[in-house]
């Protein structure tokens, strides 16, 4: 089977990220392999893990075996009964910790070698650039009101790209606002509040957009709500209407921009009416979840079109330019070396 290279944009989507792989099985079992990887929330932990060398077939079982309540473990005052997550939410600015994934993930990562950006640094990409590092994830600076893409922007929060910890980035990624407390970073004596990317960026497709046809694709992969009466109960208490809130400024920030030349990249993947803070998701749910990222996956390969692709871009201004580099890639597989690849603007 033949090696096809692409890069890989995960959107965000809370719990139901099993779905995500699902996709990838499909993807891998076609002979694809993934160069620079990126998401946001649930797809910033789905896109570490491949970095760090995951397969698909060993992130199901990992999902399959984890308990997903540890990532929604309550800050103590909110346990009091009643006013406890009132009280949290106004002091706090969230309702539940998100240490548990973070400690998850942090353990899950170091048992690749993954520990820092600088363990998927890319040995000749350009310090600064969107291809510097093999991972990159969205974050949402709230006190200054601006996009993070980490470790690019690790500067901004005073922090080195090299040293900033993998699995603190994808916690800052999918801190959901009020669900969870948000993450403070220090600098120069004033707290830096950051929170989930999709409150700015739910779908990073463009990421590794360049100005010139590139030489292998993007290919995004998004959830999409299935019409029904579970995915759109209305909200019945102050916290559900909260939470509806946030969700409905990230779906339709991301559904506006969605471009024609991304709807042609974009593998969409029915949710099947769960929830993203749905944590005692049973495993029939789970299964049902990925099967659905397989069979979309399978329909997007089975009308894939790269050249058409190629021409809808020409006709799109690239959201993110970035310089044409040849570049290394350590992709920490025991059993494969380091590959010579471009970046997506670059010529195979």
């Amino acid at each position: 089977m033949d090696t096809q290279r692409a890069n890989a944009v995960f959107a965000g989507g809370g719990v139901r990220g099993i779905a995500f792989v699902g996709a990838v099985s499909i993807f891998e079992e076609a002979g694809y392999e993934w160069q620079y990887l990126a998401g946001t929330s649930a797809g910033a932990v789905v896109a570490s893990l491949l970095a760090a060398g995951y397969k698909a077939q060993e992130l199901r079982q990992l999902m399959s075996e984890v308990d997903f309540q540890h990532f929604a473990i309550r800050e103590e005052v909110a346990k009091f009964p009643v006013i406890g997550p009132l009280l949290s939410l106004l002091g706090l600015w969230g309702i539940y910790s998100a240490e548990g994934l973070e400690r998850w993930l942090a353990e899950r990562l170091a048992a690749r070698g993954v520990h820092t950006f600088g363990d998927l640094r890319v040995s000749s990409g350009l310090l600064g650039s969107t291809f510097a590092y093999r991972l990159q994830v969205i974050a949402a600076d709230v006190t200054r009101h601006q996009l993070l893409v980490l470790p690019r922007d690790a500067p901004q929060l005073g922090m080195q790209p090299d040293t900033l910890s993998v699995a603190l980035a994808v916690r800052m990624s999918s801190t959901i606002p009020v669900f969870y407390v948000p993450v403070r970073v220090k600098r120069d004596s004033n707290d830096i509040v950051v929170v989930d990317g999709g409150l700015i960026s739910n779908y990073p497709v463009w990421l590794f957009d360049s100005a010139s046809d590139p030489a292998w694709p993007t290919i995004g992969f998004r959830l999409v709500d299935t019409p029904g009466p579970t995915a759109y109960a209305p909200p019945q208490t102050f916290f559900e209407f909260l939470a509806a809130l946030v969700e409905t400024s990230i779906q339709a920030g991301e559904q506006r921009d969605l471009q024609a030349a991304d709807a042609v990249r974009t593998v969409n993947i029915p949710t099947l009416g769960v929830k993203a803070t749905d944590f005692s998701l049973s495993q029939d749910t789970l299964t049902k979840l990925y099967e659905s990222g397989r069979s979309s996956a399978q329909q997007f390969l089975a009308h894939r079109d790269f050249a058409h692709y190629v021409r809808l871009r020409r006709r799109t201004e690239p959201t993110a330019l970035t310089p044409s580099t040849e570049v290394t890639v350590q992709t920490h597989s025991p059993t494969s070396g380091p590959s010579q690849i471009p970046a997506e603007g670059g010529r195979p």
